[in-house]
């Protein structure tokens, strides 16, 4: 218990980053998991491939293996770069990694949403002139997001547990931070071990205890 006090300021400043990876990432996926939705619901035979390829190819690749690509292979061979802090460069390259692979899941949960949509209503709004994007827009989009509240909760509860892959390319996160700390004080390795699966629980039962309460409020009436 004196280590994790003692390393209190440690541990907070790796639970924050832990924090904004997930958000990061968990927006940046959002939006390409809904392109991505799309894309794979579109009339177009070229894009419902891409989309199919690209979630079926991520969702069969261990998230180790993208992460440590967008370090090592973006990162370090192909030299992207968005920071001269090392540290800083390799937290966006890790949001890069989460939010692609995220992505994969963030479409498949709002596609069964798009499935959720009445047809009728669909061939209701193309028969008064709507376009596809306007159709997906303005009917199928708003539905399908309210259909897969709690399934885009479970998927941010794990991205949230997935951010401890970021230590595989030195992203100071939760679990390096519980890794050096073990190191240091080998005395205390079970306390350090609870200490940090408890700040896991904090950050990831309140988003369970949310997105279930907002999946009752605004599920769609049939």
């Amino acid at each position: 218990m004196e280590a994790l006090i003692e390393e209190f300021p440690v541990i907070r400043d790796a639970f924050w980053l832990t924090i904004r990876l997930t958000l990061a990432s968990g927006l940046a996926a959002l939006i390409l998991g809904t392109l991505l939705a799309a894309m794979r619901v579109s009339p177009l035979p070229i894009l419902r491939g891409i989309g199919t390829v690209y979630v079926n190819a991520i969702r069969n690749i261990p998230l180790t293996l993208v992460i440590v690509f967008c370090g090592l292979g973006l990162g370090v061979v192909l030299n992207v770069s968005f920071s001269d802090s090392l540290s800083t460069n390799s937290m966006w390259l890790s949001i890069i990694g989460l939010s692609a692979y995220t992505a994969a899941f963030v479409c498949e949960s709002i596609r069964a949403g798009i499935n959720t949509v009445p047809m009728g209503q669909a061939e209701a709004a193309r028969a008064i002139g709507l376009t596809f994007a306007q159709n997906l827009r303005l009917i199928v989009l708003p539905q399908a997001f309210r259909a897969v509240i709690a399934p885009l909760g479970s998927i941010l509860i794990a991205l949230t547990k997935n951010t401890t892959i970021a230590a595989a390319i030195g992203v100071g996160e939760a679990s390096l931070t519980m890794k050096t700390l073990f190191e240091a004080h080998g005395d205390a390795v079970v306390p350090i071990f609870f200490g940090f699966a408890l700040g896991f629980l904090v950050l990831t039962l309140p988003i369970g205890l949310l997105f279930g309460w907002l999946a009752k409020r605004m599920a769609v009436a049939r």
